[in-house]
């Protein structure tokens, strides 16, 4: 079959490759129809996440149908159409049996591996480094899907892909930081990050009771998007004081809550903490560039809530533990639990509450993901959301 490889920094091709197979009871291959280029497979892009291996199958983003079943998987049959949640879960442990099933116990067979640099293992994920599992992931003609008794969600024949492919990533991803922000109605929030997963926490800030809902970023189109198809208030932040913007626009109190979208490549409108952030992460003194991360705690309320869903590898440099402290903010975040989320989410959209592919802009040919992965990296054409069509 033909799938996305990873072969090293800014190095992807689609190369051909063994077909999956069944090895294990309650595994299911699926013959992949829609998958889709995440923020976070730009990680990967960069170089920036540690134990990739040459020819690495990439994408955590994938939907199909299913065309082999294990003897355990009761739940599947031949030909349902399915999205496939980027954490692999195994649904008996401790975290998945309190719906915490990015964290499975049972997924991730290279345990030790995160646990040398995170303390404690997550579960695993599609295509998405050894540390962290070590699996092919959905850039791909075809798939294996571990414990698919627990993790696909069959879809109606009378949804079409698009509305349905990012409940693999993105959209629960969304939500469950505006979830996290326990919101009861009538708050302001602020969103870091006008991408996908941006755009979708800011829809479901709304759908979850807030008032108000700011959107920053520095690309104007994604701020226009943010504006007409997210209904937030934009802010650029190369062209404003960020604190001091939000503490104008919420009368001196600052948000209610807090979103971090943007994760571990952010960027500074200081050319100098720029340049300071970049050298240290070049120089491997620290993994990530907590821009983002750094201006919502400084910018909550305080009491408020800010909720991290952007990705993080390792260690940050001058995180502001004296704010986050001092002013009793509370700190949430996650791999999304996609599980938790699939048949609710796929619920709003057959009610029509929300569509969530208005975020995607680009649609290619598996065979041109290396295009779609310099475009989605340079932001050309107005980039947001890549899906690739097998």
């Amino acid at each position: 079959m033909r799938a996305t490889c990873w072969q090293g920094r800014e190095d992807v091709r689609v190369e051909e490759v063994p077909d999956p197979q069944i090895l294990n009871s309650r595994d299911a291959v699926v013959r992949v129809t829609s998958t889709a280029i995440c923020g976070s497979d730009l990680h990967l892009y960069h170089g920036y996440i540690p134990t990739m291996k040459h020819g690495d199958i990439l994408g955590h983003e994938f939907m199909g149908e299913v065309v082999e079943v294990g003897p355990e998987v009761d739940n599947l049959r031949i030909g349902d159409r399915v999205v496939v949640p980027f954490p692999i879960a195994c649904g008996n442990c401790l975290a998945c049996q309190t719906g915490l099933y990015s964290l499975c116990e049972n997924s991730n067979p290279n345990a030790g591996l995160a646990e040398k640099l995170l303390g404690h293992s997550p579960g695993g994920l599609f295509g998405y480094s050894h540390m962290l599992g070590g699996y092919a992931g959905g850039q791909a003609e075809y798939a294996r899907v571990p414990f698919a008794d627990v993790g696909p969600i069959k879809i109606p024949d009378d949804l079409p892909d698009e509305r349905v492919l990012l409940l693999s990533d993105v959209f629960p991803t969304g939500y469950m930081g505006a979830e996290m922000c326990g919101l009861t109605g009538g708050e302001i929030v602020a969103v870091w990050g006008a991408g996908a997963v941006g755009l979708l926490a800011m829809r479901s800030a709304y759908l979850l009771g807030a008032e108000r809902v700011i959107a920053i970023d520095r690309y104007p189109y994604r701020l226009r998007m943010a504006q007409e198809r997210a209904g937030a208030e934009p802010l650029n932040y190369e062209e404003v004081d960020v604190v001091e913007a939000l503490r104008e626009m919420t009368g001196g109190r600052g948000p209610d809550a807090c979103i971090d979208a943007v994760g571990m490549e952010g960027h500074h409108s200081s050319a100098m903490l720029q340049g300071y952030d970049r050298a240290k992460q070049s120089a491997r003194l620290e993994t990530d560039r907590p821009h983002a991360l750094r201006e919502a705690i400084r910018s909550c309320r305080n009491g408020g809530t800010v909720s991290v869903i952007g990705a993080y590898a390792g260690f940050v440099d001058k995180f502001p533990i004296g704010s986050l402290m001092n002013r009793s903010l509370t700190l949430r975040s996650g791999q999304c639990h996609v599980q938790r989320y699939t048949r609710l989410l796929l619920d709003r959209i057959r009610r029509g509450e929300i569509d969530p592919s208005f975020v995607i802009t680009h649609r290619l040919r598996l065979d041109d993901a290396p295009t779609g992965y310099e475009m989605f990296r340079q932001k050309q054409d107005e980039c947001v959301k890549v899906v690739l069509k097998a």
